[in-house]
């Protein structure tokens, strides 16, 4: 009963707060996105839970990538289609970069009005999959690097 209370077998005062940093940790880098909205469908759907790699351990943005992004009305999901130095236009379906026709396989619901084009400067331009469902980069414009947070696993 000595033993015990020498303090022989207390706990050490930083091995709990350096467990729950180890067992935190992986939230850094990864972390959870739970989807809003039917933007994106098919390929993510309302309330599906998804992975996410932040943005300070993820490479740069690339074309067709879905990222979790700070829009003007807050966090949203949405596929980075427009690239910095990029020109960007839309007529009906079609999308255009740098004067080539975009093939987008993950579009299902395409747009079939509308119509537009806007420069990306150094930023990125964002559209959701089910465009006539889809507030996006069409409207807002590009969004700056600092507004893409993480990209979806």
């Amino acid at each position: 009963m000595a033993g015990l209370m020498s303090g022989e077998h207390m706990m050490k005062p930083w091995i709990l707060p350096a467990a729950l940093a180890l067992a935190l940790a992986p939230l850094a880098v990864v972390h959870p996105v739970r989807v809003s909205g039917r933007s994106m469908e098919p390929a993510l759907h309302d309330g599906s839970l998804r992975l996410a790699l932040r943005a300070w351990v993820s490479h740069a943005p690339r074309r067709g990538e879905i990222w979790l992004v700070e829009g003007p009305h807050g966090p949203t999901v949405k596929r980075v289609l427009g690239l910095p130095g990029n020109s960007v236009a839309w007529t009906g379906p079609d999308l255009w970069v740098n004067s080539q026709r975009l093939d987008e396989p993950w579009v299902v619901h395409p747009e079939r009005e509308g119509r537009g084009r806007t420069g990306c400067g150094d930023g990125y331009l964002v559209l959701g999959d089910n465009r006539p469902d889809s507030q996006d980069g069409r409207s807002w414009g590009p969004l700056p690097a600092k507004a893409l947070r993480a990209r979806i696993l």
